[in-house]
């Protein structure tokens, strides 16, 4: 009843525009790590593996507080989250900013992983203060727009840190960040809270966090150092038991965090597995191509540096960013079914082209931006889908899941490339073997083709 009283008021230009940037701003301190991931690597003297998990920290965040926030969304107002979560994520920027040395950046990029769920608030706001029909076209906006910031990320990460220092990758955002987040505060309209009788299912949260932090860890730790299997089978059983307690509380609480009626609805999780299988290939090759671009030039390599990188990855940003505000519209266009497989059959395709064709830099380049409309148009369209298949009470966390859901495939991804990648370390130097890049070409094509083996099972779910 609530939701037909608030849905006269309407998002004004001047609130759209703040939102728009502080969505820019968020993108650009999520994108900076990419490109200045191999500098960062030999300054702090660590490893691919190693270096994934500077990258990887701030998604661990992510995972875990995305359904969260989603959910706290939908009970008090996402403008109210949204403004908290900015501090927080605030917070973390300058720390990373101000970090001496690699523990203290972790801590940091930890703090920034919150800004993964502003996304989820995003779409609440947009669905509060937008007409039915411009809501899909709304969302796709608003994941352009993150993804926008990405290539301002891309394209000034090496300059900044090659002219100031990689601290300051993290502070400038930073600024916009806080500066963008008084705007909000002023000018978007209020989205009452949703009245309940029952509480928040604080348990539900907790558990469901525990498990999102346990999968997420035992990922990084699995791929990174090596674990042996009897240390790997107790994270498995840990995850587990921590899944079905969550699944438990779930059913027996009066009000759940989330209605597992709502996820077990077949384009709910239809959505998630495909989500999941897309984001996986598209965070091997974001990891695999910056590291080829800074191998060495007397081997298989380029030598470049990061201002060079980021140039290179900025095709890649801006495909990105252009399929993301089209996934939507194709979907209803074309048919989600049709707009997935070609996704598919694209990213699998340019993974096994690259196998044996990445000795020019042009080679890489269109890989990287046939990859980021790939998994673009389809995670977005899947997202959307999501969005309006569900009850409006319901936007928030199911988008947040669904949000979790490609954090987990990108640092998943990009932990089993940078494993790939130390596997095949040469002795003595160091440096992975053009036969890793490979590998990791070829296993990123077999995931991707993967995604096609879901829609054929799937086949009725996902027609548009």
């Amino acid at each position: 009843m609530s939701q037909t009283a608030v849905s006269p008021v309407r998002i004004g230009r001047p609130a759209i525009g703040a939102l728009g940037i502080l969505a820019l701003a968020l993108g650009t301190l999520q994108s900076v790590v990419e490109p200045a991931l191999p500098m960062l690597q030999r300054e702090l003297d660590v490893s691919p593996a190693e270096g994934a998990l500077v990258g990887n920290t701030l998604l661990v965040t992510g995972a875990v507080v995305a359904p969260v926030a989603g959910k706290l969304g939908d009970r008090y107002g996402g403008k109210s989250v949204l403004v908290r979560l900015m501090a927080v994520v605030s917070a973390g920027g300058l720390l990373a900013g101000l970090a001496p040395n690699l523990p203290v950046l972790l801590l940091g990029q930890i703090l920034q992983g919150v800004m993964v769920g502003a996304l989820p608030l995003s779409f609440i706001l947009v669905r509060d203060h937008l007409p039915a029909g411009a809501s899909q076209l709304a969302i796709g906006v608003v994941m352009a727009l993150f993804t926008g910031g990405g290539m301002v990320g891309t394209l000034f990460a090496g300059p900044i840190a090659e002219g100031l220092s990689w601290h300051w990758m993290f502070a400038l955002p930073t600024i916009v960040i806080i500066a963008m987040t008084l705007v909000v505060t002023r000018l978007m309209p209020h989205d009452p809270p949703t009245r309940s009788e029952t509480g928040i299912d604080w348990p539900g949260m907790v558990l469901l966090s525990g498990t999102l932090l346990a999968f997420m860890l035992g990922l990084v730790k699995m791929t990174g150092d090596g674990m042996p299997p009897l240390a790997v089978g107790a994270i498995a059983v840990v995850v587990a038991a921590l899944a079905t307690g969550w699944v438990v509380v779930e059913r027996r609480a009066a009000s759940p965090m989330v209605d597992l009626r709502m996820l077990a609805k077949p384009a709910m999780w239809h959505s998630c597995v495909l989500t999941l299988v897309i984001t996986t290939s598209f965070g091997m090759v974001a990891f695999l191509l910056p590291q080829l671009f800074a191998v060495s030039a007397d081997g298989y390599g380029f030598g470049l540096d990061t201002t060079d990188i980021g140039l290179f990855l900025l095709p890649g940003a801006i495909a990105g960013a252009v399929s993301d505000s089209l996934g939507g519209v194709a979907a209803r266009r074309f048919g989600l079914r049709a707009v997935l497989i070609v996704g598919a059959v694209v990213t699998a395709a340019t993974m096994i082209a690259l196998v044996s064709l990445h000795t020019a830099a042009w080679q890489l380049v269109l890989a990287k931006a046939l990859a980021a409309i790939g998994a673009g148009v389809g995670t977005t369209a899947l997202l959307t889908r999501t969005a309006t298949a569900v009850e409006t009470r319901d936007t928030g966390i199911a988008t947040s899941l669904l949000v979790v859901t490609r954090v987990i495939g990108v640092a998943g991804g990009s932990q089993v490339a940078g494993a790939i990648l130390d596997a095949g370390a040469l002795p003595g130097t160091g440096r992975p073997a053009e036969s890793a890049f490979v590998t990791g070409f070829a296993v990123a094509g077999l995931v991707a083709a993967l995604s096609l083996l879901v829609v054929r099972i799937t086949k009725k779910e996902v027609q548009a």
